[in-house]
């Protein structure tokens, strides 16, 4: 299969709006931290989607911390893009904003660093086009994303069951 184009990171580019309504809140009115990660997931899909052009999956989310809370009838915006593509992946960086409708005042809720996979028709992961950076921004967040991904894999490899280690086969003698 010949390897898909370079696509540029402003053509993956998701932003999601969201009203915040009473089932969205617990018993003190604020969001459910879950309402909130299912915006995540959705809008790195999306970003995700727009890029491969295939169906994908959640494999991972970096660590998510809520920042500020978010309120009953609070506007929450989401942007999503795609940082960095690799095989059959992608990091998508997602950055929620919450914006009090009375007032205009807007607070960086949290922000999340999304891996996808992308699927073939049969479920299986297929390749996905490479990230053209233009901006120095769009080429600082694939540097970055690049760095994460390296960590992600080390501290992957840690966790490992010794069993699986194992299992895999030894290296080519060269």
């Amino acid at each position: 299969m010949p390897k898909p184009r370079r696509k540029q990171a402003e053509e993956s580019r998701v932003e999601m709006t969201e009203i915040i309504l009473p089932e969205d809140t617990n018993q003190y009115g604020n969001v459910w931290g879950g309402r909130i990660m299912a915006l995540i997931d959705k809008a790195a899909a999306i970003a995700a989607i727009r890029h491969s052009r295939s169906n994908v999956v959640t494999a991972s989310v970096d660590s998510l911390v809520f920042r500020a809370p978010v309120r009953l009838s609070h506007i929450l915006r989401l942007y999503a893009s795609v940082n960095a593509a690799f095989g059959s992946s992608m990091e998508v960086g997602v950055k929620v904003l919450s914006e009090n409708p009375l007032t205009g005042d807007s607070a960086h809720c949290c922000s999340a660093y999304v891996t996808m996979v992308s699927l073939d028709t049969g479920g299986r992961p297929a390749g996905v086009p490479g990230l053209q950076t233009r901006t120095p921004e769009d080429r600082r967040r694939q540097r970055d994303a690049q760095a994460r991904r390296r960590s992600r894999l080390a501290s992957f490899r840690i966790r490992e069951h010794p069993a699986a280690r194992s299992r895999r086969r030894p290296p080519a003698a060269g």
